[in-house]
């Protein structure tokens, strides 16, 4: 008769073939077990099922799992450093993806896959982050800066200090990003007031500042299209 131990290995071994065969199947994994089988490969000998659905109720859905902190994954119990590593290597994949797609053709004419990757990247952080977008006279992303991270409601921007990559760089024109940690892109006063300072200023050298894009977890806000440039 074999023991309890033995029953339940042989359990886990046939759930985890029958994920492997409906992934390599393409007929598609819920959320709990993507990830549940994405930490398999970092924990080969337990049952990832209950720590996966603990990152979901931690994290509220895969993104915002992907995109967690290392440390705060690691908060979650059964979650060591090599599975936070798992997760975040899944994530450097995705956003490689969506990055490359983004980056094929000039930005203004690749508007939607740019969106998709700021969403991918930006979306779920917990602190607030500005982004500058360089780009050259054909449009093409010449660097992608982080310029600032602040606490959960604010990072402080320096309108001389974008300007001065700007030149730098050798820019032709910039695109603004930043993200709201509460989810909602709507744009501040101080939002709109920088975006035009650095307009203004932009203005006066031939640069020209395309757009300021909020992210949020709900979607996105343009101020140009808003009409706030």
């Amino acid at each position: 008769m074999r023991d309890t131990s033995e029953i339940e290995a042989n359990d886990h071994a046939g759930h985890r073939a029958r994920l492997r065969d409906r992934l390599l199947g393409g007929g598609g994994l819920l959320d709990h077990e993507l990830i549940e089988y994405l930490l398999m490969t970092a924990i080969p000998r337990r049952d990832t099922k209950p720590m996966a659905k603990a990152l979901l109720r931690e994290f509220h859905d895969i993104g915002g799992v992907l995109t967690a902190d290392p440390i705060a994954l690691q908060r979650v119990d059964g979650i060591g450093e090599t599975a936070a590593a798992t997760i975040k290597i899944a994530q450097a994949c995705a956003l490689r993806l969506v990055q490359a797609e983004a980056m094929k053709r000039p930005v203004l004419s690749n508007w939607q896959a740019l969106l998709d990757y700021l969403h991918a990247d930006m979306a779920h952080h917990g602190v607030e982050r500005v982004r500058v977008l360089h780009l050259n006279t054909r449009n093409m992303l010449i660097r992608d800066e982080l310029m600032g991270q602040g606490s959960i409601d604010q990072a402080p921007v320096y309108v001389r200090e974008v300007i001065r990559r700007a030149i730098d760089f050798g820019s032709a024109a910039l695109i603004l990003v930043h993200n709201h940690p509460s989810g909602d892109p709507s744009p501040s006063r101080a939002d709109i007031d920088v975006t035009r300072a650095i307009a203004e200023a932009g203005k006066r050298l031939g640069i020209t500042v395309h757009d300021h894009i909020i992210i949020g977890t709900s979607g996105h806000v343009s101020l140009r299209a808003q009409g706030l440039i």
